[in-house]
């Protein structure tokens, strides 16, 4: 198993980033969603990348080395908590350290033990926060960091 989290981590060049700017990777299969909270993300100045499913966001973590995941949990290819796991079995640091909060819909007390279990650092229902909401929590989360 460590292996294909070798091959899949493996050293890349790293994404160019503006170092003007705080990179966001949104982990999310709802393209229409995804575009909603990209569009208010970006209109308050981060960078927002998307990926559609949990097997291509793991490659973007390690290529584009975001300042923070906003991870789905219930994607095709991979779910959210299989990308957690992953991400804690990776050797790369700045794989294994990135910051990463789930945006989803599930809202069962077991779920949001697991996904803290698994590193997320917080757990937001998508139902209870408006892209507004959550564009300003992503600033008092990235303040902090």
């Amino acid at each position: 198993m460590l292996g294909g989290i070798i091959t899949l981590f493996g050293e890349k060049p790293p994404f160019k980033k503006d170092k003007t700017k705080k990179y966001i990777l949104m982990i999310e299969d709802d393209g229409d969603l995804a575009e909603m909270y990209k569009m208010k993300l970006e209109k308050e100045g981060f960078a927002v990348l998307l990926s559609r499913n949990g097997k291509q966001g793991l490659k973007d973590i390690r290529d584009i080395r975001p300042d923070l995941v906003l991870l789905d949990i219930l994607m095709d290819k991979k779910d959210g908590f299989d990308v957690l796991a992953e991400i804690q079995k990776c050797p790369l640091p700045h794989v294994k350290n990135v910051p990463i909060i789930v945006l989803t819909n599930l809202t069962s007390p077991s779920d949001q033990e697991e996904g803290k279990r698994l590193g997320a650092r917080d757990w937001w229902v998508k139902a209870h926060n408006t892209p507004a909401e959550v564009a300003s929590k992503v600033k008092k989360f990235l303040k902090k960091a």
